[in-house]
């Protein structure tokens, strides 16, 4: 059983269980190699630099769409430098130990009361002490960038940047982290289905958001939207749970009782994109995950026919654009894990 260790500080101690079920390890290792390619697997290829001789990795990982919980250890004392993390943010907070982290042009010393939040696109190196160990939140950059654009009501004019470190022990993300560690536990096929896993996603996403400074912090303050109406929730619930299904701006419209002139109103003002623009946005989002963590996924056109994408040609460029590599390359990836 993996549990949330008691190594946090004891004045904010985090209760239940993470990622107990043993399906959940990725791998257990003392080899240097094997330890980054399945870590690379999970993040992305990087170089690893073992300093003195010791090295027991071990990592899990629990995926929430287009969110994953993870916890990692190397057991030793090691260099990560993968460069910018691209098309995905990193929360990574130690439980014990520590790290120095360099993210663009910031840096930090985390330990278990300072997370740190790597922005995509800044570059980054890490080095991790031997008792450094980290639970890690990962989340996708088009769908962090969706859920900023649904706030705002529009796509942002200037890029999403993190301030790097986080005082996590005494925010919001906090409790948000011991209650997916709680419901993982407790109700780990709840957390499993489409339907939760879209609200725990955009959870997560809404928290970060608005408990950690960035660039667009003062934009979303100044141009908060309203609530969505029901119609337009009914909908984006809907897609998020059957994304799988030959879904219509009729047959959506119909669902949620309203014309198609005020489905396609509601979404662009509070979604900031058409309803089958966040139904593709989404179901890219599936793909990507399939190919990344469904080992009966082999092959591309599975995952893309899987999830309503017929013409293949147009689905990878729209893949690519997306998250900026090729679908075929991502699956490379999980097979190099």
């Amino acid at each position: 059983m993996l549990q949330l260790p008691p190594t946090a500080p004891a004045q904010v101690p985090l209760a239940g269980a993470l990622l107990h079920d043993a399906a959940r390890l990725v791998f257990d290792s003392d080899d240097l190699d094997t330890t980054r390619a399945h870590v690379g697997t999970v993040f992305k290829p990087h170089r690893l630099t073992l300093h003195g001789k010791t090295l027991h990795a071990r990592m899990h990982h629990a995926p929430l769409g287009a969110v994953s919980f993870n916890r990692l250890a190397y057991g030793g004392d090691v260099t990560i430098e993968p460069g910018p993390l691209g098309d995905f943010l990193l929360v990574q907070m130690p439980v014990a130990g520590q790290a120095e982290i360099h993210c663009g042009g910031q840096h930090i010393v985390s330990s278990p009361t300072l997370a740190s939040v790597l922005t995509p696109s800044e570059p980054l190196r890490m080095r991790w002490n031997d008792s450094n160990d980290q639970l890690i939140v990962r989340i996708e950059r088009s769908a962090l960038e969706r859920v900023c654009a649904a706030y705002l009501g529009r796509r942002p004019n200037q890029a999403l940047r993190f301030a790097l470190g986080m005082d996590w022990q005494h925010t919001g993300w906090h409790a948000l982290v011991r209650f997916l560690a709680d419901t993982l536990a407790a109700a780990p096929a709840v957390a499993a289905h489409p339907l939760t896993a879209c609200q725990l996603e955009q959870f997560v996403i809404g928290t970060l958001l608005t408990c950690q400074p960035h660039t667009l912090s003062d934009m979303l303050r100044q141009h908060g939207k309203p609530l969505a109406p029901r119609h337009v929730k009914v909908v984006e619930e809907h897609i998020h749970a059957h994304a799988d299904a030959a879904l219509t701006p009729a047959c959506l419209a119909e669902l949620a009782g309203v014309s198609l002139r005020s489905l396609y109103a509601g979404f662009r003002e509070h979604r900031g994109l058409s309803p089958m623009a966040y139904l593709r946005t989404v179901r890219l989002e599936r793909v990507r995950q399939d190919l990344l963590n469904d080992a009966a996924v082999t092959s591309v056109t599975a995952a893309a026919l899987r999830w309503g994408f017929a013409h293949l040609g147009r689905f990878s460029a729209e893949y690519r654009r997306q998250f900026g590599e090729c679908p075929a390359e991502t699956l490379r990836r999980r097979g190099r894990g």
